[in-house]
């Protein structure tokens, strides 16, 4: 059997779509997932808008979903010589052939055709017109379309697509300044690169008939299709800023894990039984296209973060710590010190459970982050009036010699709230803002646990005396 090679092949428009991510995701897929390549071709044909910039968005986009691709990164354009050396065989082979029409005359038809109730596709007087006949004029280089009976798409999605060839025109393979349109780069690259399965979007599916073309005139083989329904938005609209964010970088930016990511979008259009939650390895092994719908997926916020809640609550501690790393770096937010990020390695496991986003999980390791004094927000503060105060200037001298583990923490804090005839939850509230300096924290035993006893205390110390150490 032929090895499986996909590819994703975007257009550089300054940051990489969405949807977008989710098709190159499915490349990536279904390639690991055989033993096969994964390429990435960027499509900069249109240098209008194509920029160093732009292609550097994408790859910033894949590499933090982490979407791997195998060689070299393509570019379309740098292969302009070669799209042009194929229309040339083309017209050697009589498959494709000169038009000499000018725009004015294209639209003279078309206004005709329109008139008279009839198909505006283009039927070039020089389709069939001998050589010598030719001006010495500009032209494009046009294919000769089949202009009877139909083309038949065997869709691993769509299933068998029919389109009437009289529906199909003779596309331009070559500009009149020589230059290779879209069309014919995908199909020459694609084969060039050896790619057996074009996956994307079901807005190319037309564009399928019309390439099918190239590869039959050429005798080369055909690559498996499978086209995917778009993402809509909640209201079942085609996706758009309405909805949110478009760029991969937004979500990053969002504080999204790129695992729950990975997840959430390859659960987007593509299911395996009721399986919600997977991780890489079950997705490379069950990912298949029978199991993408024909109907367009919709995008739903809450569903993301309950699976990315999913996965911080089961990553490990390093991947999610280099996570966090690279998050603070997105956003622009200051490099943790050394002593943070060992302080946020040793209480990872007390703030994974309930963060749904890496923000939120940060806001729990607030505790963990502070370098200095203790800034108590005003819900907080209400813990520490002046009856706190003397609680927490009476507890801490009993803290001084307990051992510090969790059990002798417990019971050393149960018994002064019996001793003093009040229930846990009252000592729990000016421990928390003592400590954290917020009304919701992770346990109080967890978070002395992580600080340590002298920290601890130390805080513990400042709150009772007001502030002040």
């Amino acid at each position: 059997m032929t090895a499986v090679v996909t590819r994703f092949a975007p257009s550089p428009t300054g940051y990489l779509h969405i949807g977008g991510a989710r098709t190159a995701l499915f490349n990536w897929l279904y390639a690991r997932g055989r033993g096969g390549k994964f390429l990435l071709r960027i499509e900069d044909t249109d240098r209008s808008r194509s920029t160093p910039e732009a292609s550097a968005a994408i790859l910033k986009g894949m590499d933090w979903l982490g979407l791997d691709f195998d060689g070299e990164v393509i570019s379309q354009f740098d292969r302009a010589d070669r799209h042009a050396e194929v229309a040339h065989e083309l017209l050697s082979k009589g498959a494709a052939y000169k038009c000499f029409s000018t725009q004015d005359e294209i639209e003279a038809f078309r206004e005709t055709a329109r008139a008279e109730g009839k198909s505006t596709h283009f039927q070039s007087p020089w389709r069939d017109a001998p050589a010598e006949t030719y001006p010495n004029e500009p032209y494009v280089v046009r294919l000769k379309s089949a202009q009877d009976g139909e083309t038949v798409i065997n869709d691993e999605v769509q299933g068998r697509v029919r389109i009437k060839n009289e529906n199909l025109d003779d596309m331009v393979l070559l500009r009149s300044d020589g230059t290779p349109v879209y069309m014919l780069a995908v199909v020459v690259d694609d084969h060039d690169m050896g790619v057996t399965h074009v996956i994307r979007g079901d807005d190319h599916l037309n564009n399928a008939a019309r390439q099918m073309g190239i590869y039959t005139a050429m005798g080369w083989d055909l690559p498996v299709y499978a086209h995917i329904p778009l993402i809509h938005g909640p209201d079942g609209k085609k996706l758009s800023k309405r909805h949110g964010a478009l760029g991969v970088e937004e979500y990053q930016a969002m504080g999204y894990p790129s695992a729950g990511m990975r997840n959430y979008l390859a659960r987007l259009g593509w299911s395996h039984g009721d399986d919600e939650f997977f991780t890489d390895d079950q997705a490379k092994e069950w990912f298949g296209t029978d199991g993408i719908g024909k109907s367009p997926a919709r995008f739903d916020f809450k569903k993301l973060e309950n699976i990315c809640g999913q996965h911080i609550a089961v990553a490990d501690d390093a991947a999610l710590l280099h996570e966090i790393v690279t998050y603070r770096e997105a956003v622009g937010l200051p490099a943790l010190t050394d002593v943070q990020s060992q302080r946020l390695n040793a209480a990872l496991y007390c703030l994974k459970e309930r963060a749904k986003t890496l923000p939120e999980l940060l806001e729990k390791a607030h505790f963990a982050l502070i370098d200095g004094a203790v800034d108590v927000e005003e819900k907080a503060a209400k813990n520490l009036d002046a009856v706190s105060r003397g609680i927490l200037n009476a507890l801490t001298p009993q803290l001084q010699n307990v051992s510090w583990t969790r059990d002798e923490l417990e019971a050393a804090l149960n018994r002064f709230a019996e001793e003093n005839g009040m229930k846990f939850g009252k000592l729990a509230g000016p421990l928390r803002a003592a400590l954290a300096g917020r009304a919701a924290t992770p346990s109080v035993f967890d978070m002395m646990l992580v600080l340590g006893q002298e920290i601890s205390l130390d805080r513990l110390t400042q709150a009772a005396n007001g502030g002040d150490s």
